[in-house]
């Protein structure tokens, strides 16, 4: 197509920039490769290419500090030592004495005290026949005498990662472990992704034979976790450089990609006997915080008043709960709904679409006369959608990694009745604006709270008392999202007198704005439909087929739960660093996901209070409240 330039990879971007030395040659590469399909090994790749008049070099940022407590060491131990270690490991035999465990995005051992993902501790009181391996014990000295820890280590968990796989972001369960954690990174390099709950986000790059070294805030407060891909975008080779340049990606203006191979981590811990007094209550469970399962539910976390507050309630009844239901939630999605896929078939050829909060992609594919990629903050989901061949990316709907006036229409299903503040909300749809054309289109759903509107009952009620037909008293008040109240309709009924959010029984009607919405973990072999629509969203239409796999639970055996290990509403609200899941007898857990159940009229009010975008409709559509917005 003619000589290239250069290859500017901007970080955290779903692009690149290509630059030819003629402006003739950048024309007819657009021309020729523009929507062309590439074979990359066993991949497809869709080429989308838009031409550009210039790019624009931004200046090399300063790093982003790490994380406070967080310190990554290099060469820590040499390729003798890691070659002793990764043999010390016998992945060939399974036994009880390492509590080996094959999950579904890993492979685990356990020495010194097992690890329970059914109720993420550890039996304190029963202690493995074998401890951890001798051949840890002069990298562990050598840690003591280097002042990264006080005292040896008791509990060592191996996990071991093939190329895609990866595990979701989590914090160590503070009852459970001291303060330092310690992770030795064998074999591959990989990025670890560390998240604050205020949204500050630094991507940590772990070579092979580095040593992690997790304290103080970095390991009570930052969640962290690996996602599952198959290449990390890493610092491209500076010959004026270090070969090895640690830490945050984002400095970085040069880039480029590396593939990801075995990788197998060491983490060393040491129990707890005594309650966590640590300085972050807010994510602490021994102070009340994401406590683990208990035979009755306590309190449920307080409606938020900051900005702090609300990233912290979205991040534990949000994204960690899709993170972890993802599998058995995409097993319920698979019908697109009609007014939905109407919007969609309405746009042009060669359009491009942006589809913020994707899910499991079922909108992905409705017209494929477009150009449709898709985002969602789930890391699991985005996954799953990857696996169908859609382009996708892991996005926070807040801040979208697209060029301002990129897109021809937007759509936005379910999604920004998660944000728990007004300002959150409205940001989200402000984003939408951001990213659509002059004359692009963006298409919201959030849920109603009137499930009965015009003296129809949503699919949701209808489906309730079809369940309840043998009943005498039937519940008239029962939907899925909401349903008018009696009495006054615009009377507020967001307000809690305790000033917590209330929990939601499903199919009944919302006594409130603001609460937390059961999700039940279930397994193939239950028949009853899963309550909860499109993330909680009730749609009429064709029933959905229900698909699901005999062990659902254990598909997200290394992930993240909210939930409790009771059915219902019994058992806690946040429970942080594992999932019921090994056990395939036990009680299936039940999440909670926070919504915010909107009003007749104020989804129009929120999308009013945006520049430049005037509302082209709004409807109510199956216990959804829906705009269709136009920006001038």
């Amino acid at each position: 197509m003619g000589e290239i330039e250069n290859l500017v990879m901007p970080p955290y971007r779903p692009y690149a920039f290509v630059t030819y030395r003629s402006e003739e040659n950048a024309l007819k590469a657009h021309a020729q490769l523009n929507g062309q399909t590439l074979h990359c090994g066993e991949n497809l790749v869709t080429l989308y290419l838009s031409y550009v008049e210039s790019v624009t070099c931004e200046e090399e940022e300063a790093p982003q500090p790490l994380p406070e407590g967080l310190v990554l060491v290099e060469d820590f131990v040499s390729p003798e030592e890691e070659a002793l270690l990764l043999a010390a490991v016998d992945w060939s035999v399974s036994d009880d004495v390492t509590a080996e465990k094959a999950l579904k995005h890993r492979r685990v051992k356990h020495y010194g005290f097992e690890f329970r993902y059914d109720n993420n501790n550890v039996d304190k009181d029963k202690p493995l026949p074998t401890g951890i391996p001798v051949e840890c014990r002069p990298v562990l000295e050598r840690c003591v005498k280097n002042g990264h820890i006080n005292t040896v280590p008791d509990q060592l968990t191996v996990n071991q990662y093939e190329s895609g796989q990866g595990i979701p972001p989590h914090v160590d369960t503070h009852s459970a472990f001291e303060d330092t954690i310690l992770s030795l990174s064998l074999g591959a390099k990989t990025v670890m992704e560390f998240r604050h709950p205020d949204g500050r986000v630094v991507n940590v790059m772990l070579p092979g034979q580095s040593l992690l070294v997790m304290k103080g805030e970095s390991r009570y407060l930052w969640s962290h976790g690996i996602t599952p891909r198959k290449f990390d975008m890493v610092p491209a080779c500076d010959p004026q450089c270090p070969p090895h340049t640690t830490c945050d990606l984002g400095a970085h203006n040069n880039l480029t990609l590396i593939k990801r191979g075995t990788r197998t981590s060491f983490t060393f811990r040491k129990i707890r006997h005594e309650p966590c007094c640590c300085a972050f209550p807010s994510a602490c469970d021994s102070q009340g915080a994401r406590s683990a399962p208990l035979t009755s539910a306590p309190s449920p976390p307080s409606i938020p008043r900051c900005h702090a507050d609300a990233a912290l309630l979205e991040e534990e009844y949000v994204h960690r709960v899709y993170n972890a239901i993802a599998c058995h939630f995409s097993s319920t999605r698979h019908s697109p709904w009609p007014r939905v896929c109407h919007f969609l078939s309405s746009l042009s050829p060669g359009s491009v679409l942006a589809d913020v909060g994707c899910g499991n992609g079922k909108y992905l594919g409705v017209n494929p006369e477009v150009i449709a990629m898709g985002c969602d903050r789930s890391s699991t989901l985005v996954q799953i959608c990857a696996e169908r061949g859609f382009q996708v990316f892991v996005s926070d709907a807040l801040s979208v990694p697209l060029q301002t006036a990129a897109c021809d229409a937007c759509i936005s299903i379910a999604v920004i009745h998660h944000f728990s503040t007004q300002e959150r909300r409205l940001a989200a749809v402000r984003e939408l604006v951001r990213l659509l054309k002059p004359g692009g289109r963006a298409l919201i759903y959030v849920w109603a709270f009137e499930q009965e509107f015009n003296q129809q009952k949503s699919k949701y009620l209808k489906d309730y008392n079809k369940e309840h037909a043998g009943n005498h008293s039937p519940s008239n008040n029962t939907t899925e999202d909401s349903q008018e109240p009696k009495g006054d309709r615009n009377a507020d009924v967001s307000q809690v007198t305790d000033g917590r959010l209330s929990v939601h029984t499903n199919r009944t009607a919302f006594s409130s704005r603001d609460l937390l919405v059961p999700w039940h973990l279930k397994d193939g072999k239950t028949p009853r439909r899963q309550a909860g629509g499109e993330r909680g969203e009730s749609q009429g239409g064709k029933k959905e087929k229900r698909t699901e796999k005999s062990n659902n639970v254990s598909d997200n055996s290394s992930l993240n739960g909210l939930g409790s290990n009771k059915e219902s509403h019994s058992g806690s609200y946040g429970n942080p660093d594992g999932l019921r899941s090994e056990q395939e007898n036990s009680p299936a857990p039940v999440f909670h996901r926070y919504y915010h159940v909107f009003q007749q009229g104020e989804l129009e009010q929120l999308c009013a209070l945006v520049d430049g975008v005037e509302v082209q409709s709004s409807y109510h559509d199956q216990g959804n409240w829906c705009v269709i917005l136009e920006k001038r």
